[in-house]
């Protein structure tokens, strides 16, 4: 059976194109000729981010291998967004996309392995299983250990799907612990590092690299380059280009020799990009999927450049 990493990447070469788009939204990212069409109560602001999402996932999926899909902006809507969260994710796996859930859980015991139940392996009714988010990645917090990661990889194993550990987040604060030196010498990321490629190498597809996957912030160049040399068979989730203020040479780093080994995610550059200074001259706000599309390939020869020219 295909490792979920090897779609993945098969995905990227197919698009010749090493992103994902981050569908964040909230109500104030919405465009005016969304917004007006539905009632400003719960229900309706979540019908909306659904037309939102899909017009976004229309404009963008055969130029844009995966989506990331972060649960906290649908869960702040109540069970209506959940809904949403789950037709989104349905919707862009109709449209052949990878779809990464970032829930960022992390827990022990029975909590972990019923996290993992309902977004990687299946829930268990009198020894019928039913799948229930079915997504092909999720986001995992490995700060309480390996027993916390055990059962997602468990399931990663069972139903051939994949995780992105928490290993150094693009965030300006991460280096209050992330940063912390240990006493045989690593930061608290760098040890990450090293257990991530470790849970890894049980599950490494024909590329080299493993469904255990890691997240690494383009915003810290120096550590996703010497992640890069510590784990080489570790895949990254690299949050923070654009809006963040990652840039594509930087992010390059976390590349190999043969353009492989990270996709890149955007959220808002993208989803709002009718807002841009580059696009908003360009494109009416009733033309924001095509303005997305735009900003699109623009990131894609951009990052391109760059990794090809390593």
């Amino acid at each position: 059976m295909e490792k979920m990493i090897d779609r993945l990447i098969e995905k990227i070469k197919q698009t010749n194109n090493p992103t994902v788009i981050g569908l964040d939204p909230g109500y104030e990212k919405l465009p005016n000729c969304i917004k007006e069409k539905y009632p400003k109560d719960i229900e309706g602001v979540s019908r909306a981010i659904l037309e939102f999402n899909k017009a976004l996932i229309d404009a963008t999926y055969d130029i844009i291998p995966a989506v990331k899909v972060n649960i906290a902006f649908y869960e702040m809507f109540g069970i209506p967004g959940i809904k949403v969260f789950e037709e989104t994710c349905k919707y862009a796996k109709q449209k052949e996309m990878i779809v990464i859930a970032d829930i960022k859980r992390g827990d022990i015991g029975s909590t972990a392995q019923s996290y993992s139940n309902a977004f990687l392996g299946r829930t268990l009714i009198e020894n019928i299983e039913i799948p229930i988010f079915d997504v092909d990645f999720i986001t995992v917090n490995p700060y309480m250990g390996t027993d916390c990661v055990k059962p997602f990889i468990e399931d990663c194993k069972k139903y051939n799907k994949g995780i992105f550990v928490l290993v150094k987040t693009s965030n300006p604060s991460s280096g209050e612990l992330q940063d912390l030196k240990l006493e045989n010498g690593n930061e608290v990321y760098m040890q990450v590092a090293e257990l991530v490629e470790k849970w890894g190498e049980e599950l490494r597809g024909k590329y080299g690299y493993s469904d255990i996957a890691a997240v690494v912030g383009a915003t810290y160049p120096k550590q996703l380059e010497q992640i890069r040399v510590k784990a080489p068979h570790t895949y990254f989730l690299i949050p923070g280009y654009g809006a963040q203020g990652g840039k594509s040479e930087d992010i390059a780093l976390g590349f190999d020799s043969n353009g492989f080994g990270g996709i890149v995610n955007a959220s808002r550059s993208l989803m709002c990009a009718y807002k841009s200074d580059l696009w908003k001259d360009k494109y009416s706000e009733e033309d924001y999927a095509k303005a997305t599309r735009a900003e699109a390939l623009r990131m894609k020869e951009d990052l391109n450049q760059v990794i090809k020219n390593k």
